[in-house]
């Protein structure tokens, strides 16, 4: 894929991605009974870390999310294989959690407080729907190339 396609697909997959990949998260904080803006207000605080207005943690988390999905969506775009990957994004979306929460995450109160297995799904879901979405970009792609049926 050429660099102007690897982009737009990696746009596209990001914030499709970014959107859709709190469902797991904020389901289960749902039907817990807990708050679904926790894991929000904690993304804010990566960048607003002594904040308490929720506003603003939420305004915060926007562009914290925003930023990093767009991030991890380019990598994937550079990095996943043409073959199975739907398959291979859902599996570096578990490596994303591992850094993301594993490594980072562990170390801010407010995302160490969260409950782990709904934002490793998260993470997954982020790498399905990226995945995805470039599996589509990729197949448009080679569609239209000259010399393809």
């Amino acid at each position: 894929m050429d660099p102007e396609h690897r982009t737009r697909g990696a746009l596209r997959a990001g914030l499709l991605a970014g959107v859709l990949s709190g469902a797991p998260s904020t389901a289960w904080a749902i039907v817990a009974g807990q708050d679904p803006l926790a894991a929000t207000r904690a993304a804010g605080s990566l960048i607003l870390p002594n904040e308490t207005r929720p506003g603003r943690l939420l305004v915060a988390a926007v562009v914290v999310h925003t930023g990093l999905s767009l991030g991890w969506a380019t990598a994937l775009a550079t990095t996943l294989p043409r073959r199975h990957t739907t398959a291979a994004g859902a599996v570096a979306g578990l490596a994303i959690a591992a850094l993301d929460l594993g490594l980072i995450g562990r170390r801010l109160p407010r995302i160490r407080a969260l409950p782990v297995l709904p934002q490793v799904a998260d993470h997954v879901a982020f790498g399905l729907v990226a995945g995805s979405v470039l599996a589509r970009t990729r197949t448009r792609i080679n569609r239209r190339a000259p010399g393809s049926p």
